[in-house]
């Protein structure tokens, strides 16, 4: 549960940033699902209205699914996660689950975390952030 409450909060400050900057939502996501989709050779079903709104809602369960994984071993953890403070411990939750999905994307092609500008890494970081110290906080004591 801890997980998906970090994972809320990373939406919502990602959302904040985009009413802040007026940036658009990232196309990352649906670039993940596109990629798994070609390399799994499935195909994701629906005409040219129904099959985006597939790939974008995909990619969102996605970005779900890695928060609740995180926080999950987080929570088996969370003696250690407890143990390394309100500092520490969030900023590693939140690490650990902007590792997971930044990782993944990179292993497909997708993005490639060394040609960010610090505006970029900001934007990711600090969402992750919120996650981690959302799901830290909700750990078990």
């Amino acid at each position: 549960m801890a997980g998906l409450a970090g994972t809320t909060a990373l939406n919502a400050a990602t959302y904040v940033d985009m009413v802040w900057r007026g940036r658009p939502a990232s196309s990352t996501p649906e670039q993940v699902i596109e990629e798994l989709a070609k390399r799994s050779g499935r195909a994701i079903p629906g005409d040219s209205h129904e099959r985006p709104n597939r790939v974008q809602a995909l990619g969102a369960l996605a970005g779900i699914a890695a928060g609740a994984t995180v926080g999950a071993a987080a929570g088996q953890q969370h003696g250690v996660a407890r143990r390394l403070g309100p500092v520490l411990g969030p900023a590693l939750v939140g690490g650990a689950v902007m590792a997971a999905t930044d990782i993944g994307m990179y292993r497909l092609g997708v993005t490639d975390p060394a040609s960010w500008d610090a505006g970029s890494w900001l934007s990711d970081a600090i969402p992750h952030l919120a996650y981690g110290v959302v799901t830290w906080v909700l750990l078990p004591r």
